[in-house]
């Protein structure tokens, strides 16, 4: 378990550009070091806003795109062609723009699909793929990403693990479909704590006065259960990256921020 450290940029826009910067830099150096790099995906504003920064960054091409491996943290379970969906905001925002290997660009299944209704079955064969993209030096059933990136929503949830709810509970699988959602659409499927906390390095992005307070609930030592946000940790390194809104109300304890 890694201790957090925190960024405070002075609002989302530098945030997003800056987080933008951060994940070439760290991709690249993947890159060089092991010959590809796995980075995990986030949709919301938060995760949209950094892929969207990152489009229009010059120094995106120094990423080798076709040794890229992406991912996801959680989707919406709803049809392929729904707006709603995090692989299909992610399209528009960037991955149409960069040439990505598609058998490198590992989408959840969508409603519908091969898996009909079934977001149990659905959440399965995510997990089935991601452990046979692990290797032996991986120690177990995911790979070890290089960074994974987790939106966190006001009530402290991420990727689709709401407090209190059986999915942020789960010790053994991967991946599980997730039911009864307290915002729309009920129905999802999210990787979860024991797949998050297999990254090397997990960013939990928060811009915006509405995350203020999971923030402040999450790191200040509160309980994964109750605020899920608390139980996402990467191996190396717990980043968390704000604008002054979203660190408002965060203890004195934790200024000045830690350096990245």
């Amino acid at each position: 378990m890694s201790t957090p450290q925190l960024v405070v940029h002075r609002d989302k826009e530098l945030m997003a550009q800056a987080a933008a910067a951060r994940l070439i830099t760290k991709v690249v150096d993947a890159q060089a070091a092991r010959g590809s790099a796995s980075v995990v995906l986030t949709g919301g504003r938060n995760g949209n806003g950094l892929l969207t920064a990152l489009a229009s960054s010059p120094a995106r091409d120094a990423i080798d795109w076709s040794r890229l491996d992406l991912w996801w943290g959680d989707e919406r379970f709803v049809a392929e062609d729904d707006p709603e969906r995090n692989y299909t905001q992610a399209r528009a925002a960037l991955l149409d723009a960069v040439p990505l290997d598609p058998k490198r660009v590992h989408a959840m299944p969508a409603a519908g699909g091969a898996y009909g209704q079934d977001a149990d079955a659905a959440a399965a064969a995510y997990a089935a793929e991601l452990a046979d993209a692990a290797g032996p030096e991986d120690h177990g059933p995911v790979p070890t990403f290089d960074v994974l990136m987790l939106g966190v929503g006001p009530d402290t949830h991420v990727a689709s693990l709401f407090p209190e709810l059986p999915a942020v509970r789960e010790t053994e699988r991967t991946v599980v479909g997730v039911h009864g959602a307290p915002k729309p659409p009920p129905t999802r499927i999210s990787l979860t704590l024991p797949a998050i906390r297999a990254a090397r390095e997990v960013w939990l992005l928060a811009a915006g006065e509405d995350k203020a307070h999971a923030a402040a609930i999450a790191l200040s030592g509160a309980g994964e259960v109750q605020a899920p946000a608390a139980g996402a940790y990467g191996r190396a390194r717990t980043l968390w990256l704000l604008d002054a809104a979203a660190a408002s109300q965060l203890p004195r304890s934790l200024y000045p921020p830690a350096s990245p």
